[in-house]
């Protein structure tokens, strides 16, 4: 599975709502400039969302974005399949596929069995898991 920009960014996006869960409703100008992305593009990715469930949304000046649910409720694997739409490696995997040979394909197992390790990774991370090892410091490295 290769991630997208519009799900490494709307990723980044939720971690960011997840810092401030609880602490009333963040302004997409606000995520865009601590989180490095384009404000336009981040209404997108937040409408998208907002569909899916994972973010509610308020209008107005004192309005903004926020998590639907708890940082640690929020599976990586139903944003990424909000955002991404498939989690497959490869598209002959998929219902509608376009591969001709699929029953009969000697590497078919292979790539089943990677989209089941990917899904099982993202099904047991939540934006709580990243949001609390981004606000960890890392202290592998040392600085001088």
């Amino acid at each position: 599975m290769k991630v997208s920009t519009r799900g490494d960014y709307g990723v980044r996006a939720l971690v960011e709502l997840a810092h401030h869960y609880g602490e009333g409703p963040l302004q997409s100008s606000e995520i865009a400039a601590r989180q490095g992305i384009p404000e336009a593009y981040l209404d997108q990715l937040l409408m998208m969302l907002r569909r899916a469930g994972l973010v509610r949304s308020i209008r107005g000046p004192q309005g903004g974005h926020m998590l639907a649910r708890e940082p640690r409720e929020l599976r990586l694997s139903e944003v990424l399949l909000a955002l991404e739409g498939n989690l497959s490696p490869i598209d002959c995997l998929g219902e509608d596929s376009p591969c001709t040979r699929s029953g009969g394909c000697p590497q078919r197992y292979v790539w089943e069995e990677v989209r089941e390790a990917t899904v099982q990774v993202l099904e047991r991370t939540t934006i709580g898991d990243i949001a609390a090892r981004e606000r960890k410091p890392d202290v592998s490295r040392y600085y001088i």
